[in-house]
C-alpha cells in the first residue's frame, strides 16, 4: 500500500538507530508543522541512555521542544500502529522492514546524516544540526504539503 504525496497519515513513526538525534528532531519538527490530529512519534532501533543536548539546543533556536522526551526502541511503543514508518538511517530501515513485515503499513526511508559525526568548535557542530534540522524541516514540507501551512500536534 503506497501512500499518495498528498495523504496525510493519522500516525507516523520515525525511527534511527537511538533515538537520540535523528529520530527525536523529527518528531519535533513533524509535530510543529503537521495538522493537531496527526499522531507523531519517534522509535530508535538500540537503546541509548541519555538525550543529545545538541539536539535541544538546535530546535530550541527555532522555538522547538521536545519535553520529557527520553531515547526509546520499538519494545518500548505501546501502540504499535502506525500509518506510516520512516526510516533516517539504513539501520532503522532494516529493523523497520522486518518489524513491519506482518503489518500494513507504508515504510519510507528518508536517508539523513548524522551530526553526531561533526567534529570542531561548538558553532561547527551546532551546524551540522542546524544542517539536519533543515533537511528534515524541507523533507516534511516536501512529503506532506498540508504542512506548509503549519499545525501544532498535540
Amino acid at each position: 500500500m503506497i501512500l499518495p504525496e498528498k495523504t496525510l497519515p493519522r500516525s507516523i513513526l520515525f525511527m534511527c538507530r537511538m533515538n537520540a538525534v535523528r529520530s527525536p528532531m523529527a518528531e519535533a519538527i513533524a509535530g510543529a508543522m503537521l495538522p493537531t490530529g496527526t499522531f507523531v512519534a519517534s522509535a530508535g532501533i538500540l537503546r541509548h541512555g541519555a538525550r543529545d543536548p545538541f539536539v535541544d539546543a538546535a530546535l530550541a533556536e527555532r522555538g522547538l521542544a521536545l519535553p520529557g522526551h527520553e531515547p526509546r526502541t520499538l519494545d518500548d511503543i505501546e501502540d504499535a500502529y502506525f500509518d506510516l514508518v520512516v526510516t533516517l538511517a539504513p539501520e532503522a530501515h532494516h529493523a523497520a522492514l522486518e518489524w513491519t513485515r506482518a503489518m500494513a503499513v507504508e515504510v519510507e526511508y528518508w536517508p539523513m546524516p548524522d551530526p553526531t559525526t561533526a567534529v570542531g568548535t561548538r558553532e561547527q557542530i551546532m551546524a551540522a544540526y542546524r544542517d539536519l534540522h533543515a533537511r528534515l524541516e524541507a523533507r516534511i514540507a516536501r512529503r506532506f504539503p498540508a504542512a506548509a501551512g503549519g499545525g501544532s500536534a498535540d
